[in-house]
């Protein structure tokens, strides 16, 4: 057994593993004189003609080898986690294709310190130091990896954003000409019932309504005037140059109605009530006109 500040320990089995400066002989430099009314610095006696350094504790020693201790189990712990966080990214990084962390002499530290109760306290200062000097660099090692990570990790996220916002801006668009060509569809069907007979009367009758209040008489009257014109037929045309269901001479009149007079039997019955309405009143005027004259 051997005393060391005052508490007696085990011997150790090896000295090898600890720096030789841990236990380096007191200087043999004579101490300097004390100049009278100096201050003595601070963690010094003024006792005598010469300062005395004051030691650290056992338990300032034992605790900062506790600490040392935590600090290497938590950096052992990041980096096992931020190498687990890599493999499941698989993501290339920016720190290159290396992405491991040397943790062995981290290791080698912490378990020399594992066995700091069977050392003198002496050692526990140098092997305390070895271990933090060891967590900072594993510890530098992670924060460049989980930087590059992160790095990697946004950037892919950033990726996936502008992917999914130009698939939607496609869908959108898409969705729109689907719509589009629906409603183009839709018209093209409706306009293919209007320009028949039985369509033109029924937007005929609907239009003479509610526009002008003409009532079933007076679309009886319209319907006789018209079926005698063109039959009803949108693309009737006599050589005398009247067009049209309501036959406008010359067709081209329609054309205030809508420009799709031509093919468009809804434009030409609009063009046409106007014209009975502001040259004969009502439809039955201007069948009577017609009955009498053979035009109206």
């Amino acid at each position: 057994m051997m005393a060391t500040t005052g508490v007696a320990v085990a011997a150790p089995v090896s000295m090898s593993d600890v720096a030789g400066s841990a236990f380096a002989a007191p200087s043999a430099s004579p101490s300097p004189t004390p100049t009278v009314g100096a201050v003595a610095p601070a963690g010094t006696s003024t006792l005598g003609t010469a300062p005395l350094i004051t030691s650290p504790t056992l338990g300032a020693i034992t605790s900062g080898a506790a600490d040392a201790q935590s600090g290497v189990d938590t950096a052992l712990a990041d980096a096992a986690s931020v190498q687990a966080d890599i493999a499941a990214a698989g993501l290339p990084l920016s720190v290159g294709a290396d992405t491991t962390v040397d943790t062995s002499d981290l290791q080698d530290a912490a378990d020399r310190l594992s066995t700091s109760t069977l050392l003198p306290v002496l050692m526990l200062p140098a092997l305390t130091q070895n271990a933090e000097v060891e967590t900072e660099r594993v510890a530098d090692r992670v924060e460049e990896l989980r930087g590059s990570l992160d790095a990697a990790l946004a950037q892919k996220a950033a990726e996936e954003a502008a992917a999914a916002a130009a698939a939607e801006a496609q869908r959108q668009a898409e969705a729109a000409a689907a719509a589009e060509a629906q409603r183009e569809a839709e018209a093209a069907a409706a306009l293919a019932r209007v320009n028949t007979p039985d369509g033109a009367r029924t937007v005929a009758a609907q239009m003479a309504a509610e526009r002008y209040g003409w009532g079933s008489d007076q679309f009886s009257c319209l319907s006789s005037l018209w079926q005698k014109e063109s039959g009803w037929n949108y693309q009737a045309y006599n050589p005398s140059g009247a067009t049209g269901i309501p036959q406008s001479l010359p067709g081209s009149k329609m054309a205030s109605a809508g420009s799709d007079w031509q093919t468009n039997a809804a434009t030409q019955i609009a063009w046409g009530l106007d014209y009975i309405d502001r040259a004969y009143g009502t439809p039955c005027s201007a069948w009577s006109h017609s009955q009498a004259v053979n035009w109206y």
